[in-house]
């Protein structure tokens, strides 16, 4: 597929490692003028050493001021990827209230956050744009040890939904993907055991954990102009396990 967003300027939040920073290397390879958002400064130099073009901005995304300002100041945004997430995984009886705080601040509350400063503006601009948050296969089934996890997914789907409800009049697109295990670090913190992976990869019907390509790609397709009727759709990149 032969997609270009040479003069589009291309938001990408947790970009400093993982699927976010490889997103920012494709989008900047296609030509996107890309700002990748990340908290962690010496995640952004390694990015940036590996391509100059791409706009580095560290911020903590739980500080809700200081994102709408770093936010506000790279205006306007074509394009727009919610991908920053946390993990915080512990039995149901476990988890904490300091881990819940965690998990929505990022996983939900930042979206929300982001994407008014951004959609705001496309509204203003009469522009248009597409939104792609990267929720989990988590929102839609439930996995042992992960009960905050899965409810910030499933919270950021429904979201995503009334985001599309409410933006398709502006011709704003916003759609989410749900990718299975990609053993990125996130990845590794729940699934880095063997035998839980092995339990995990045995209820997948392609019998194997995704790769970031395989969730780059999709959402590079959601952020095109090749997807223009697509809007609150949920696109699980998950292998069929939420098929079973």
């Amino acid at each position: 597929m032969n997609i270009s967003f040479e003069g589009k300027r291309i938001l990408v939040t947790g970009a400093g490692q993982g699927i976010g920073k490889e997103l920012a290397l494709r989008l900047a390879k296609y030509k996107g003028q890309v700002f990748a958002l990340s908290k962690t400064k010496k995640h952004l130099d390694t990015l940036v050493a590996n391509d100059p073009k791409i706009q580095p901005i560290c911020v903590d995304l739980r500080d809700w001021d200081a994102t709408r300002k770093v936010v506000q100041n790279v205006l306007p945004i074509d394009l727009l990827v919610n991908n920053a997430a946390v993990a915080c995984l512990s039995p149901f009886l476990n988890a904490t209230p300091e881990a819940f705080d965690l998990t929505f601040d990022v996983n939900v509350k930042a979206v929300l956050n982001v994407s008014q400063v951004v959609a705001r503006s496309m509204i203003e601009r009469k522009s248009g744009g597409s939104i792609v948050n990267i929720s989990s296969q988590a929102a839609h089934a439930a996995l042992k040890d992960h009960s905050i996890y899965c409810s910030s997914k499933g919270a950021l789907d429904m979201l995503s939904k009334v985001m599309a409800l409410e933006l398709g009049p502006h011709n704003i697109r916003v759609n989410s993907v749900g990718p299975t295990v990609v053993m990125t670090e996130m990845g590794k913190l729940g699934w880095s055991d063997p035998q839980k992976a092995q339990s995990m990869i045995s209820k997948i019907p392609l019998g194997r954990f995704a790769e970031i390509d395989e969730v780059v790609d999709p959402v590079i397709y959601l952020l095109s102009d090749r997807s223009s009727m697509i809007n609150g759709a949920f696109l699980a990149i998950d292998g069929g396990f939420l098929a079973a």
